[in-house]
């Protein structure tokens, strides 16, 4: 297990690099220069030059590099050129609304996608088993952006359960913080979880129709008790890797749905970031980004095997 957790971290750190060194170079040889931008047009060229060397503009290129990677690591990442701000703390309060609404559509993709799936594969063949598949279908191809306009129609316009967009700070009201993360949640969620109950059916009849179910049918088991004691742990094992990528897709899809429902968080931070051609913080922003996602996928890794047995013991390639 300690090997394969190595070979994993080792993954994780260089699929990071190369990513931050990306972002970094990419956004390094666009036009601008962010210190005569936070100066205004009528700055000296000797205000220019000391501004370029405190915020370490004038180093070498694989200086800045590495320092934007500690920063990102520890959260210095210099002061937004747009409101002099200090980025970390902006993407700090951006992450307060982000981490809760992917953990609140995570779980809410788990538990639809999990009982949609499991129930579909009981009732195979059956007029249920049709009904969740068309919808499992209908909900994958339905883009979450879309859904949640829907969604803002239906239950905050026509009915006035929930608000149809922003955010109250956690401080100032939980209850309603929590409020306004519902529809984008949901928004987020159903159509992870139409895939995730497509790939729950389909592992849990390939189950029903392997061997060692058969054979435990063949010793006096019902089907049920069958998969119950001996399949559904297999049945699961694919099922875990596609949670584990689910988290990330749901960051990543946040940065749409927070726009949507106008949430201050990465994916709002980011886009005002762009309008505004705040280099420090859309590098700052996106280095995060990158970061959970990578983050997140190795701790899956991780989780995917601690459940099988095998990947613990094998060795690697």
């Amino acid at each position: 297990m300690i090997r394969f957790a190595l070979t994993k971290f080792a993954g994780f750190i260089a699929t990071f690099l190369v990513a931050a060194a990306i972002i970094f170079f990419a956004l390094d040889v666009l036009p601008g220069d962010p210190a005569r931008f936070m100066l205004g047009i009528n700055a000296t060229p000797d205000a220019v030059a000391a501004l370029q060397t405190q915020l370490g503009l004038d180093a070498p290129g694989w200086q800045r590099f590495f320092g934007f990677i500690g920063g990102v690591f520890v959260g210095n990442l210099g002061p937004s050129t747009a409101t002099g701000q200090p980025v970390g703390a902006l993407i700090g309060g951006a992450l307060g609304v982000t981490l809760p609404l992917t953990l609140l559509a995570m779980i809410l993709s788990a538990g639809v996608g999990l009982s949609a799936g499991i129930l579909a594969a009981r009732r195979r063949g059956s007029i249920i088993d049709t009904a969740l598949t068309v919808l499992v279908r209908i909900g994958a191809a339905v883009p979450n952006f879309w859904f949640g306009m829907l969604l803002v129609l239906l239950f905050a316009v026509a009915l006035r359960w929930l608000p149809p967009g922003g955010f109250v700070p956690w401080g100032e009201n939980p209850l309603a913080a929590f409020a306004s993360l519902i529809l984008p949640a949901f928004a987020l969620a159903l159509p992870q979880a139409a895939i995730l109950a497509q790939a729950v059916r389909t592992a849990l009849v390939d189950v029903q129709a392997s061997h060692y179910v058969r054979t435990m049918r063949a010793k006096g088991m019902t089907t049920k008790q069958a998969i119950r004691r001996h399949g559904f742990r297999n049945a699961l094992l694919p099922v875990l890797a596609i949670l584990g990528l689910q988290f990330a897709w749901l960051v990543a899809g946040g940065v749409i749905v927070e726009n949507v429902f106008y949430l201050p968080g990465l994916g709002r931070l980011i886009f005002d970031a762009i309008n505004a051609r705040d280099l420090f913080l859309i590098r700052g922003s996106v280095g995060v980004l990158v970061l959970v996602i990578t983050g997140t996928m190795f701790l899956a890794d991780l989780g995917y095997a601690w459940a099988d047995p095998r990947l613990r013991s094998r060795r690697p390639q």
